[in-house]
């Protein structure tokens, strides 16, 4: 499998809502995941892309795989940045890895990998002109 990183990282801004938080202030662990998904609709949406276009096109990019290391908590009210950076991972799927950083550091890091699928649900070959974008 080929992991080539594109040079392109798009730095999203986030800032934790107390609907995020637990009676502590700390922030609920699945909302990383949101907020990956903010940073991974930003990167594509800077390279000219958003999700709207991609599935009026035909294409879908679901997730097939979701990890994150937590490092350190992130707490209500904090400003957030994830980056974000995308790879090509096969002939059909792409990647995404994230940094979260805040306040207190360097909080978490993940990746996320999406199949590329057709109307019907089937794998399709990344399209040539996506496949630039990670390269």
């Amino acid at each position: 499998m080929s992991a080539e990183t594109s040079p392109r990282q798009s730095v999203s801004r986030v800032r934790v809502r107390y609907a995020e938080t637990d009676q502590m202030g700390v922030a609920y662990h699945a909302n990383y995941f949101v907020w990956f998904e903010v940073g991974r609709t930003d990167w594509l949406r800077e390279v000219g892309l958003t999700y709207r276009q991609l599935e009026a096109e035909g294409l879908f990019l679901p997730v097939i795989e979701a990890h994150c290391d937590y490092r350190a908590s992130a707490r209500y009210d904090d400003d957030l940045d994830v980056r974000t950076t995308a790879r090509l991972v096969s002939p059909a799927r792409v990647g995404f890895d994230y940094e979260i950083t805040g306040p207190a550091g360097r909080l978490a890091a993940g990746a996320t990998v999406h199949a590329t699928l057709d109307r019907q649900g089937r794998p399709v070959r990344v399209p040539a002109r996506i496949k630039e974008l990670m390269q």
